[in-house]
């Protein structure tokens, strides 16, 4: 896997490891472009990002490893933005970065990948509850302030998973990515999770393969040793969709390289 975009650091408070463990790790992986896009912070869901009195200091961070280590590896800079109305802040939206990851982790404000909160799928519709989630990611790429769609099928996470076809219920947020010329990360966490899964799914990759939108790759890693750890499965599945390159970005600029 040459391209690694999503990992996160200590800052988020739910993730471990110095900043030189992961790219250690990346560089021993084989991977040319590796990026932190850690949670930005917000005025909601504290606990879980870092505060806006130390953007200054993750951007720092990031910047100094990649100047340590600029011969052995391209290490880019990014935010994971959650998608949250009246939560998110223009110092992360206008930050001086190479890209924003767009993610949804809140069903009104419903932590439904947090294993805290768990106990709620069971009050809920879950065709409903996974209808919200794909309407919350429409409205995102709708945004148009972000460069690539984080995990797209979160929501299924803990395998509570719909009745009705996954595709019907995603495809009018697939439409709106490809409108907004965003990039899909594939996302092999889910592999680490009860789902088992990367996200997103091969259906929904076929649909987005069908759409023409591009694909980039992500770890999701909070932890050194979580770096490319699915990284054959992940470039195995894409190319048997039918990907055969993947988006890098320099301050909010799209390229591609072959994988």
């Amino acid at each position: 896997m040459l391209v690694d975009l999503h990992n996160h650091t200590p800052l988020c408070n739910h993730a471990e490891g110095e900043l030189s463990q992961y790219i250690e790790t990346a560089i021993n992986k084989g991977i040319k472009y590796f990026g932190f896009s850690d949670h930005a912070p917000m005025s909601f869901d504290p606990s879980y990002r870092m505060r806006f009195d130390e953007m200054e200091l993750y951007e720092k961070m990031v910047n100094d490893t990649k100047a340590k280590y600029k011969d052995k590896i391209e290490i880019l800079l990014g935010y994971e933005v959650d998608y949250f109305s009246n939560h998110m802040d223009e110092r992360v939206l206008n930050a001086d970065v190479d890209y924003l990851i767009g993610s949804v982790h809140f069903i009104d404000e419903w932590g439904f990948d947090n294993p805290e909160f768990i106990g709620r799928y069971e009050n809920e519709d879950i065709d409903e509850i996974w209808q919200k989630y794909f309407d919350a990611i429409e409205a995102m790429a709708n945004s148009k302030k972000f460069d690539i769609a984080g995990h797209l099928d979160l929501i299924k996470v803990f395998k509570f998973m719909p009745k009705k076809d996954i595709r019907l219920i995603a495809q009018n947020a697939l439409r709106a990515i490809k409108d907004a010329d965003m990039v899909l990360e594939i996302n092999m966490s889910g592999l680490r999770k009860p789902i088992e899964e990367t996200y997103p799914s091969k259906e929904l990759l076929e649909v987005a393969f069908s759409l023409d939108i591009p694909i980039t790759f992500g770890s999701d890693a909070h932890k050194p040793e979580q770096v490319g750890l699915f990284d054959e499965t992940v470039v195995s599945l894409a190319h048997e969709i039918g990907y055969t390159k993947c988006a890098i970005f320099k301050k909010r600029e799209r390229s591609f390289i072959e994988f």
